[in-house]
């Protein structure tokens, strides 16, 4: 499907891709990009053909107004023919707090005495998974820090664990995973547990950067994580998620090593990332930010829409480190997946009340709004509120997903699953002018769906409205 492009490194599995001079030559190359050549390569990405490295390094060295213009308009409008208007909605549970690593920018790092550290039991996994189920989730990613502990026995165990919990009916229907690299038999054993995306985050592509922010432990091995992803497409996972944190290096550097690492696993195994994240550093206990690079919320905007364009396909997902106004307003640019609901004390959906305790804390939140709220913030916005995980159980992931949403196709069954997803949402957990106001969006987007398509969809809201529950295309 993708045809590998010529890099001064190879691509082969499991071997290092990343040439650091490449990507800054790219970008020296690129500087101080004309008008035409901007709206040249927006009309590439709108075409639905995919970016170089030199193209998409066009439009991050892209400055004045009218160029970046031209960038957010392609970005908003690519989002919409890709994705719709649906936002697929998740939220993270964090298993343990245990990890031998010492980055120096997170809240869980080895030396950091004033960290409670703890590890969920499976009694207190399914106590947290019935209270986020009782509240509509349906989607959950959990995540682990790095520690002999969390072997990927278990791992597995803590995903079937979630898999198994029911609250009087109410159940999650996907888990993902963020944690550590595994072996290629590690990837197995976690993948055999009906796993949906495994995400590691590289945090910097600069191994100059990555040496100084990574201490003692196993994460220092720059390398033996820039490989991981191969590992666990052999390995059988074929939704893998990407991301940096932003913050580390030169933001540009990092954004055109993502897509030269999803354009490795293209040429490599022919599939890409199902998702990518991005995101900035927080405050965290016994952690001061102002020794780290400021990326602003211009620049954040900017990192956001050309992602949109340089990958159309990928999920881009913004979480709840980010405030609730400017998590809003980046919906429009390219982000699809959020979370809602969230908590990020290990333990604390069901101990907490509501209040964040930042030494249980991996970093501060910044978006505390309930599942409840964020769904209507949606809805008022236009927003198809999505919890949708109907590709996972068709077997519609990996190439065959790229297949789909690379064409713009998986729209044609994306809405109308979003749209399913949503109703039983309202039934069960919404009531009043969220419930009133939902129904009609839904009705809304029924009626603009293809005929044959139509006519199945609006069946299964009927059987929603009739009690039917798990009904998906």
């Amino acid at each position: 499907m993708f045809k590998p492009q010529i890099y001064n490194i190879p691509d082969r599995p499991g071997e290092p891709f990343i040439d650091p001079e490449e990507i800054r030559s790219i970008l020296a190359l690129s500087a101080a990009p004309t008008p035409d050549r901007v709206r040249e390569v927006a009309a590439k990405s709108l075409a639905l053909q995919r970016l170089s490295l030199a193209d998409t390094a066009v439009l991050l060295n892209a400055a004045g107004p009218d160029s970046e213009r031209v960038i957010f308009d392609a970005a908003e409008r690519l989002k919409r023919e890709v994705y719709g208007d649906r936002i697929v909605v998740f939220a993270p549970l964090y298993i343990g707090s245990r990890c031998v690593n010492d980055c120096t920018y997170c809240g869980f790092r080895a030396s950091n005495r004033e960290t409670v550290r703890r590890t969920l039991s499976e009694g207190e996994v399914r106590r947290e998974v019935g209270e986020l189920a009782r509240t509509g989730q349906k989607r959950l990613i959990l995540v682990f820090g790095e520690h002999p502990d969390y072997s990927p026995e278990f791992i597995a165990r803590m995903a079937r664990t979630v898999y198994e919990t029911r609250n009087d009916g109410d159940r999650i229907n996907r888990v993902n995973i963020n944690a550590a690299p595994l072996s290629a038999e590690g990837f197995r054993i976690v993948g055999e547990a009906g796993i949906g995306t495994y995400q590691i985050f590289q945090e910097t592509y600069d191994p100059e950067v990555y040496a100084r922010v990574h201490g003692r432990g196993p994460k220092g091995d720059y390398a033996y994580r820039l490989t991981a992803m191969d590992r666990a497409v052999e390995a059988g996972i074929d939704d893998v998620g990407l991301g940096v944190l932003f913050g580390l290096g030169d933001w540009r550097y990092e954004v055109l090593s993502l897509v030269r690492h999803t354009n490795h696993l293209e040429a490599c195994f022919g599939v890409g990332p199902h998702t990518i994240s991005f995101p900035r550093i927080r405050p965290a206990t016994n952690l001061d930010t102002r020794l780290f690079p400021t990326v602003d919320d211009a620049d954040f905007r900017k990192i956001i829409a050309v992602l949109r364009l340089a990958v159309p396909y990928a999920g881009l997902i913004l979480t709840a480190r980010e405030p609730a106004a400017l998590r809003d307003e980046l919906i429009r640019y390219g982000i699809s997946q959020i979370d809602a609901g969230t908590r990020l004390e290990v333990g604390g959906y069901s101990e907490t009340g509501g209040m964040q305790e930042l030494s249980r804390e991996q970093f501060e939140l910044s978006d505390a709004r309930s599942l409840r709220d964020i769904v209507a913030g949606l809805v008022e916005g236009g927003y198809i509120p999505s919890f949708c995980t109907a590709c996972y159980r068709k077997g519609r992931t990996g190439e065959h997903f790229m297949q789909f949403a690379s064409t713009g196709h998986i729209k044609k069954l994306c809405t109308p699953n979003a749209l399913l997803t949503f109703a039983e949402f309202l039934e069960g957990y919404a009531s009043g002018p969220l419930y009133d106001r939902g129904w009609a969006l839904i009705e809304e987007r029924a009626a603009g769906l293809e005929e044959g398509i139509r006519t199945i969809t609006e069946e299964k809201l009927r059987a929603v409205r009739n009690g039917g529950r798990d009904e998906f295309l």
